[in-house]
């Protein structure tokens, strides 16, 4: 099938774009690769160090002829997501020892739990936490020891710290693994109910209790579609994973398959061997195009409108909002995953998940079909089903067709025509808006304004019941320079009793809401942000804002905002305590979120 105009389109104009930070990133990546396998330029005391620990694989690793996989690990028990990552350095180290390799663990990356920090004050180091994470694994990988890297995480802010690290190193070939999600528990449209009792007052804290425990049970990601899946969705798309990797639960057969021949395939495409394929080579921009189609067909997360345009930048490809909404416009919306649906990502999974929708994107000629793979050339192969014949991964064809057309439909009969996510622009700035869980007649919201500088300030005014028409409540200073952007997810079960009351209610914020943000219709990543004076800094209480979705405006109606002084708010409390003294330059320094919110790239 020819590509789809728009999407050559889109990819024309985001190379032209990036026309000379790309060639200048090719370039640095060039030199690198030609200086040959890392290891033949350290000294004979650089090695001794390197190798001191390393027992029987000494001989090997001194031999330069042989493959050396670094392992970049997120490995922590405290994330579900993470812990099954305690066993991968041991599964790959004997993988690669008998496939003529070996493998070292590079170093480890911090990795926090934005379920654990929600509407914490640690939800203020989230969002930076991305860079502290790119440059913690390269310092892991700058030892210069590696022929190829393997990289260990999945949650929201890791993988996208983790790929702007391989393409800074990309040079190296390199292998994203994920861990799996966890088996279903209490569904997410119970859980969702529950939560909203607990806000009514209906409910007390046991009951509250006892429906999160019964949601974030065992190991392996959350089993809604949030920004952890949205991440593991993105690998596959952009080649990044072994195919039919993303959705196969931790703990099984199948899992522990996965990994060896992810590790046998890190050994094969080093410049070692005869099919070398570094990372450079795979984050072109069309590899970038088809991870933002994914992110749209799947009604995927908000919050990597903000990561890939960083991740994007590591590998000099320049990303705009308008190439989000463009995509949008012709990619249909073919899952239906909580919270955009009732079904979990094991139910996506079995229906047919991420290969089916490969196969029909593809076809459809929305998908680049030519982009290198970590698999091999070409997106061919992620329409297969990975299968365990003798103990090792085989690939099949899938299904072909999807097995339960409420959670996974063809492109010719979506649940809707478009992916449903929207920049927004006018008179208040830029922003994007969420629609795919949004019912149509909400799309537009017209209503006087509600201003707040914290979440805490939005659920004390419910509570006392102040919200008794319809409402746009505006949460400003919740940016990447006033408080490091924490997500305000924690405002989804207030706004959506005052929806369920028949108000008509959204959110307008310099914020971020969540990659579970779902049904009430919300305006987020304001640019500029209130704290660089942005026009969302001029609103005031009464002021009537037209959010309209179908035509991607957000403005201000019948003001005139050039005659308004800048609100200001006292941060001086957002510097200190849970380790907000040591972000101080990140807050200072930290670029638009349109752009990415990047501190290091």
């Amino acid at each position: 099938m020819a590509l789809h105009p728009k999407i050559a389109e889109v990819t024309d104009r985001i190379r032209a774009r990036s026309e000379g930070p790309r060639q200048k990133y090719m370039d640095t990546m060039a030199r690198a690769a030609a200086e040959g396998p890392r290891r033949a330029h350290l000294t004979c005391g650089n090695q001794a160090h390197a190798y001191a620990a390393m027992g029987g694989d000494k001989d090997a690793l001194t031999d330069a002829r042989t493959a050396n996989i670094g392992i970049i690990t997120a490995y922590n028990d405290m994330l579900s997501a993470h812990q099954p990552f305690e066993t991968y350095p041991d599964l790959i180290r004997a993988a690669a020892r008998a496939a003529g390799g070996t493998a070292q663990v590079a170093g480890g990356v911090p990795a926090m739990c934005d379920g654990v920090t929600q509407g914490q004050t640690g939800m203020e180091l989230s969002l930076f936490s991305r860079d502290v994470i790119a440059l913690a694994a390269g310092v892991g990988l700058s030892h210069n020891v590696f022929d190829s890297a393997v990289y260990l995480g999945v949650c929201d802010k890791i993988v996208p710290g983790l790929v702007m690290a391989a393409a800074t190193f990309g040079y190296i070939p390199g292998i994203f693994m994920p861990a799996g999600p966890m088996v279903s528990g209490l569904p997410n449209d119970e859980k969702a109910r529950v939560r909203q009792e607990f806000a009514k007052g209906n409910i007390g804290r046991e009951e509250l209790m006892a429906a999160e425990m019964a949601s974030y049970h065992g190991p392996g990601t959350c089993t809604f579609y949030g920004t952890a899946n949205s991440n593991q969705m993105l690998m596959e798309f952009m080649g990044l994973h072994m195919p039919g990797a993303s959705f196969v639960n931790p703990g099984t057969p199948l899992r522990d398959a996965l990994t060896t021949a992810a590790t046998e395939r890190a050994l094969e495409i080093t410049a070692l061997g005869n099919d070398y394929t570094p990372v450079c080579d795979i984050l072109d921009e069309k590899a970038f195009v088809n991870g933002i189609v994914g992110l749209m067909a799947t009604g995927g997360s908000t919050n990597l409108v903000i990561h890939l345009p960083a991740m994007a930048k590591a590998a000099g490809v320049i990303l705009d909002l308008q190439d989000f909404s463009d995509l949008s416009e012709v990619t249909p919306l073919m899952a239906k995953v909580y919270p955009n649906g009732l079904a979990d990502v094991n139910h996506f999974h079995a229906a047919g998940g991420l290969g089916f929708m490969i196969g029909e994107l593809l076809n459809a000629g929305l998908l680049h079909d030519d982009t290198k793979t970590v698999g091999g050339q070409g997106l061919a192969l992620y329409t297969q089903e990975p299968k365990l014949v003798d103990g090792r991964i085989s690939y099949a064809p899938g299904a072909g067709k999807s097995l339960n057309e409420k959670i996974l439909r063809p492109v010719a009969d979506p649940f809707q025509p478009q992916g449903g996510l929207v920049q927004l622009s006018g008179n208040l700035g830029r922003g994007v808006i969420k629609t795919s869980a949004v019912a149509p007649e909400r799309h537009i919201v017209e209503a006087p304004a509600r201003v707040f500088h914290t979440q805490e300030a939005v659920k004390d005014a419910f509570k006392a019941g102040e919200f008794t028409e319809d409402t746009i409540i505006v949460v400003r200073f919740q940016g990447p320079k006033s408080n490091g952007m924490p997500e305000l997810h924690g405002l989804t079960p207030t706004m959506a009793v005052l929806q369920d009351r028949g108000l008509k209610v959204a959110l307008v914020t310099d914020g971020r809401m969540s990659g579970a943000s779902g049904k009430v219709p919300s305006a987020i990543h304001v640019c500029p942000e209130a704290a660089d004076h942005g026009p969302i800094a001029l609103i005031r209480d009464g002021d009537i804002i037209r959010l309209d979705a179908t035509t991607g405006t957000i403005e201000v109606i019948g003001v005139d905002l050039s005659t308004r002084t800048p609100a200001t708010a006292d941060l001086s409390g957002n510097g200190t305590g849970v380790g907000r003294e040591l972000f101080e330059v990140f807050r200072q320094t930290v670029g638009l979120a349109a752009d990415g919110a990047g501190v290091v790239v």
